[in-house]
């Protein structure tokens, strides 16, 4: 068994370690085969919200973690936004000590069963694995072996709080619950601030919550996760909007002493075609929202939302592949997504593809909306498409979509979601006039702690970035917790 002792496990010559290396050798460890994530049959999943992927089981995990080389200089916690000692906790699910596998995650990441789920692991951490890099091998599954870690740590009731240094008494506010708002209070709180969270919506979560379904996020997952953090001293309030229900010098008055905003993006763009006003055409913003936070896929809520037979998702990122899918799940008999260039550029997780396509989804790659039909009710009945191709790479180094003449068609449709980006929320930056914002209306922060121009107010997540993954913005709401202390402790919010 491995000692307990904290104080060690960072030492990468530990007795056991070097015993686990002489195990297995390099080459037998390199010869595994990687695990595949078992998953609910597709025709089962695509009609409930059960959660896709089943997870992994112990024999399997440590099957799994004993492909892991322990490399002398682990480019793989490079890859990792909030820095998870990733060949320390890997080692532990091997010898089976999988408390201290959750334990070791939670020193730097407040959420990691969120994080096992939804975070692209094969274009951060698992792209610098040594195999991926230099042996043309599949690399270790470190996104699986992390939700197994969390997930046998929330099953097993033995749930590790992260040690609170001293209190300081000093008041720190954190605009949205979502996972830069979270992942700033996690290491706030641990330095021993008084943190409270300032979230706009009647439930915790922000986007893990609004913006990703059940079937691939449970809430019951991301609850566990702020209980954890509440049980930490983080406080809560819901239904307050900053900038509206209190502005910054109430919360000032109130004694805080510095602030991080993650109010995220959650203002959508559309394309402003024509027609794209009917009746039958939303934002996924607003239909995940009410699906997944409102409870409008049930005939007894208040706040239904419209349903289709023939629904097309404009777009091709995760965003419009949970929308497709659950248009699938509320009954759709064609869901369809429709994304302007090919399967390569196609920004969404390979992994939810795969699920998206196994479950019946058509997908129309390079093809366009330019036009909205309607029915004599004003409800959308059909789509003008139109064919495109591949020309020159853009700014983005995806190469630009370019229409073909005449190659205009008409499909049916009875509802269009639009998938095709966000902009930051603007409350806040338009509440304070003297905030510096972007051309793009993020707000704008130094990128070493990422604080605006207002002393003491940090920002990160989307309302920085304008839109990008829950493990980014968790490492910026590190990278601004760091700051805040940095600024408090050298005598600023005095």
């Amino acid at each position: 068994m491995i000692s307990e002792n904290e104080g060690s496990v960072n030492k990468r010559n530990e007795p056991w370690r070097q015993e686990l290396r002489s195990r297995l050798k390099a080459k037998e460890r390199s010869l595994i085969a990687r695990v595949k994530m078992p998953e609910v049959d597709a025709d089962e999943r695509s009609k409930s919200t059960v959660e896709v992927n089943i997870g992994l089981n112990a024999e399997i995990a440590r099957r799994e973690a004993s492909r892991c080389l322990d490399c002398v200089n682990p480019a793989c916690i490079e890859g990792c936004p909030v820095g998870i000692d990733i060949p320390r906790f890997v080692k532990y699910i091997e010898a089976g000590e999988f408390l201290n596998a959750a334990r070791t995650l939670k020193e730097t990441n407040s959420l990691p069963a969120v994080c096992g789920r939804v975070c692209p692991q094969e274009i951060q951490c698992e792209a610098k694995c040594i195999y991926a890099e230099k042996m043309n091998k599949e690399p270790v599954a470190i996104g699986h072996l992390e939700r197994f870690a969390a997930d046998f740590e929330q099953q097993s009731g033995k749930i590790h709080i992260p040690e609170i240094t001293g209190k300081n008494n000093l008041k720190v506010a954190v605009i949205g619950s979502g996972p830069a708002g979270l992942s700033a209070a996690g290491d706030l709180v641990k330095m021993g601030y008084n943190v409270k969270v300032f979230e706009a919506l009647h439930e915790l979560g922000g986007v893990l919550k609004y913006g990703i379904p059940e079937f691939r996020l449970p809430n019951s997952i991301v609850d566990v996760e702020i209980e954890s953090l509440k049980k930490m001293g983080v406080e809560f309030e819901t239904n307050i909007v900053i900038g509206k229900t209190l502005t910054f010098e109430d919360l000032k008055n109130e004694g805080y002493k510095a602030f991080f905003v993650g109010s995220g993006a959650g203002l959508p763009n559309f394309m402003n075609i024509p027609g794209e006003d009917y009746n039958g055409i939303l934002s996924s913003n607003e239909y995940l929202t009410r699906v997944n936070l409102m409870g409008a896929s049930q005939s007894d809520y208040d706040t239904p939302v419209l349903k289709g037979k023939h629904v097309a998702v404009i777009g091709g990122g995760n965003t419009a592949m949970d929308s497709v899918r659950t248009a699938k799940r509320l009954g759709a008999e064609r869901a369809m997504i429709i994304y302007r260039r090919s399967f390569d550029e196609m920004p969404a997780r390979k992994e939810e593809i795969k699920h998206a396509k196994k479950e019946g989804i058509e997908f129309l790659n390079l093809h366009n909306p330019i036009k909205y039909n309607a029915d004599k009710d004003g409800r959308v009945s059909s789509a003008i498409l139109q064919k495109m191709e591949l020309g020159e790479p853009d700014s983005s180094g995806r190469r630009r979509p370019v229409p073909i003449p005449d190659s205009e068609f008409e499909i049916a449709v009875d509802l269009v979601i639009v998938s095709v980006g966000v902009s930051p929320n603007p409350l806040i930056p338009q509440s304070l006039s003297e905030l510096n914002t972007t051309r793009w209306g993020t707000i704008s922060v130094d990128e070493e702690y990422l604080q605006s121009n207002i002393s003491g107010l940090f920002a990160g997540g989307d309302i920085v970035r304008g839109g990008a993954t829950v493990i980014l913005a968790m490492g910026d709401g590190r990278k601004a917790a760091a700051g805040i202390h940095k600024y408090l402790q050298n005598g600023f919010g005095k």
